[in-house]
């Protein structure tokens, strides 16, 4: 049974993500499961760092991309919306081109927490990344502070 709260679309995911870094940095959702979320990224000019390799910026930004995504998938939008809270991120090796593919899946579903774990891998299926993202779930009724 998908975790997903209403059916998903992912051209309409895409879509959503016009104007944003996600469309800078070439990101695109290419699947969404049962239980996650995968998007690749490109890795080229805009997500190398001065050496030439793939920036770990970049790889932390897929990963709260796809983990921020897939988490709003699972919450109704109209009440409720989740963003980063803390991310952590250990990298494992160095991409010079081609494209990254994450991977989230949910650890925790909570009422004002999510926990996902995003992976992401080079085009030959090696780890290049492993992420933990904690989303809050924030109600749109919330009293201002």
């Amino acid at each position: 049974m998908a975790i997903w709260h209403s059916v998903v679309d992912i051209e309409r995911v895409n879509a959503m993500q016009s104007g944003t870094i996600n469309e800078v940095l070439g990101i695109r959702i290419t699947d969404i499961g049962e239980d996650s979320v995968t998007g690749t990224m490109p890795v080229d000019g805009r997500t190398h760092q001065p050496m030439g390799i793939l920036h770990g910026g970049a790889s932390v930004v897929l990963a709260e991309s796809l983990g921020s995504m897939a988490g709003n998938l699972c919450v109704d939008t109209s009440q409720h919306y989740c963003v980063g809270l803390d991310i952590n991120a250990n990298h494992l090796r160095s991409v010079r081109s081609g494209l990254v593919t994450g991977v989230a899946r949910p650890v925790h579903l909570g009422r004002t927490t999510q926990v996902w774990d995003i992976r992401l891998s080079d085009e030959a299926g090696k780890p290049v990344c492993i992420a933990r993202l904690t989303l809050a779930v924030i109600s749109h009724n919330r009293p201002s502070a």
